[in-house]
């Protein structure tokens, strides 16, 4: 009897009837039909505006080269040799013979983009104009200078902006603009380099790219043979001080090791990286994806359509069902 009055109350409560109360696909089809106006709208309203969002963004075009560190047997040279006799000797004289090939490109990298390396090469090629005046006009494939940034008829910068910033761009906002643009990859099995730059301008671009690997290449190569010149003229000093012949003979070694460090900069100008596939002007934009664009949109509109649709009707459907629950 008990049991019979459980059942009894179990199938009165309003959760066990599944068959008012399930959401099936024909009432979901019903409800997106009774609202497809409103699904219809939405969508064709995302499909412009994407379309204008599409059409108002810059093209961009990327530039890259293809690159090969410039890396030297030193086994062949006798560094190695040198290197494994007077290594700890050589160290004192500022002379590093155990570098590797694969340390020295890390170091290279590095180099390429420091904060230090990237802001001089920015000031020195005169980018720093372009690379913040220079902006795209909307709508449009062109480029100009912002006259709200840089006055051309005066030279100056004349953007506002709050302090500690100042009207002509600084150090910090030089590296970060342009590491923005800049990519630079490095592939693990073979060892070779991809630097890149995407830019509105695929002449600037392709210019970019070429005077960056110049600039990494002399950078490098000066570094190195200062180093050199103030080894070998250390070293000279301890010869002076050194009576022993055989001593002196591995002074004289060393001085020989720097010396060729040097004629190898002076006659080879891919000193760091040799350029395999050198960097051309780009005929075809990167980004964006317009297509691509206007698809996600027309897309992402009508999912918000078919989602509003879905939650008014069965709104409106819950509405109209209390005043009969309240009768009841």
């Amino acid at each position: 009897m008990n049991k019979q009055l459980t059942q009894n109350s179990e199938s009165s409560t309003p959760y066990s009837v599944q068959s008012q109360e399930e959401v099936d696909l024909l009432q979901l089809w019903q409800a997106i039909w009774s609202q497809k106006l409103k699904v219809i709208l939405i969508t064709v309203v995302f499909a412009v505006g994407s379309v204008f969002f599409a059409l108002s963004q810059p093209n961009l075009y990327k530039s890259e080269a293809l690159l090969a560190p410039a890396v030297d047997d030193k086994s062949s040279s006798g560094l190695g040799a040198l290197a494994g006799q007077f290594g700890g000797l050589a160290s004192l004289a500022g002379v590093n013979l155990s570098s590797t090939g694969n340390n020295k490109t890390e170091e290279a990298l590095a180099i390429l983009k420091s904060r230090e390396f990237i802001t001089q090469f920015v000031r020195k090629n005169n980018i720093l104009i372009p690379l913040f005046a220079l902006q795209p006009v909307r709508f449009s494939k062109g480029v100009a200078l912002d006259p709200n940034i840089y006055d051309m008829s005066t030279n100056t910068w004349v953007r506002e902006v709050q302090s500690p910033y100042t009207a002509e761009p600084t150090d910090w906002e030089i590296y970060k603009s342009f590491s923005e643009i800049l990519t630079v990859s490095t592939d693990k099995q073979t060892g070779l380099v991809n630097v890149s730059i995407e830019w509105y301008v695929p002449e600037q671009a392709q210019a970019w790219v070429t005077l960056l690997i110049k600039g990494l290449n002399e950078h490098i190569k000066n570094r190195d043979v200062s180093e050199a010149q103030k080894s070998i003229a250390f070293i000279r000093e301890k010869i002076k001080e050194v009576s022993l012949l055989d001593m002196q003979t591995i002074f004289f070694n060393l001085i020989e090791a720097q010396g060729k460090t040097i004629m190898l900069a002076e006659v080879r100008d891919e000193y760091a990286f040799r350029t395999i596939d050198p960097a051309v002007v780009p005929l075809e934009k990167s980004r964006p994806k317009r297509a691509l664009m206007c698809v996600f949109g027309s897309l992402l509109g009508g999912m918000l359509g078919t989602l509003i649709a879905l939650v008014s009707y069965f709104v409106k459907k819950r509405l109209e069902a209390k005043p009969m629950n309240i009768a009841n």
